[in-house]
């Protein structure tokens, strides 16, 4: 997935801050599936574990896989995997067929997705699936304002290949049509933020996930600024309700293969 160095490591609390609201997206992508055949599940990037109990209803060996040791660490806590693995998910292959290939909003941190889709519905079993569910949030202000606002700051300093994209819903159809039954969906998310004390919610949310790399290319008083500047233009995006909480939509793109 990224980096495992120190400064790159992910961190859980920020990331648990919002677990419910990352978490209904994986529940909802879950209950599209049909009867799996025999084999393992495998949580692609299973991050701090939070889809591994949801995960362990399919009464299957449950292998988890991720980059970061301290995301792996939470995951180990909920008991429920019967594997984990400290890797780079771009270089993971099973050394069975699994039934089911499981990523939740992970797969957007990996390049050439035209080579990287066909390549895991290739290691499925017959029958089984790839589940994959992609933030398609890229540019809404929350993420935009990001990279506009870094290169008005900072410019040159941030490379805006690294960070996470998708391809278009009709460019994954027609790539993924040939090797299975497709199903391809979005959702918008009207998500209820409430008040932060350290800063605006939307932020918050943010920052721990599409707006690492763009913070960490940063020393730490360029990222205090850039944080500042963010939070002076956010609320214009999204308000703020009476109690101070932020009605925050949010996109996702699901995507299942049955081979």
């Amino acid at each position: 997935m990224m980096d495992t160095s120190a400064d790159m490591d992910w961190n859980p609390g920020v990331y648990q801050r919002f677990r419910g609201l990352r978490l209904r997206p994986a529940l909802d992508l879950m209950r599209s599936l049909g009867p799996l055949p025999e084999g393992d599940v495998i949580d692609l990037g299973c991050g701090s574990g939070e889809v591994g109990p949801a995960l362990g209803q399919l009464r299957r060996p449950l292998i988890g896989i991720d980059s970061s040791p301290a995301m792996l660490h939470h995951a180990k806590l909920s008991g429920v995997y019967s594997e984990l693995r400290e890797m780079d998910i771009a270089d993971w292959s099973p050394e069975t067929p699994p039934a089911l290939i499981f990523s939740n909003a992970v797969l957007q941190w990996l390049p050439d997705h035209t080579t990287l889709f066909p390549k895991l519905a290739g290691m499925l079993t017959k029958g089984g699936y790839l589940a994959v569910q992609l933030p398609h949030q890229r540019n809404a202000p929350s993420h935009r304002l990001w990279r506009q606002l870094v290169d008005e700051l900072f410019p040159g300093r941030v490379d805006h290949s690294k960070q996470p994209g998708i391809l278009l819903p009709a460019e994954y159809h027609r790539l993924m049509a040939p090797l299975g039954k497709v199903t391809l969906w979005e959702t918008e998310y009207y998500q209820e933020l409430a008040p932060d004390g350290e800063g605006n919610p939307v932020r918050r949310f943010t920052e721990g996930t599409y707006a690492r790399p763009i913070l960490q290319a940063l020393d730490p008083d360029e990222q205090a600024k850039l944080i500042a500047a963010y939070e002076a233009v956010i609320g214009k995006a999204y308000p703020k309700g009476p109690t101070g909480s932020v009605l925050f939509p949010f996109r996702r793109l699901f995507i299942t293969v049955q081979v």
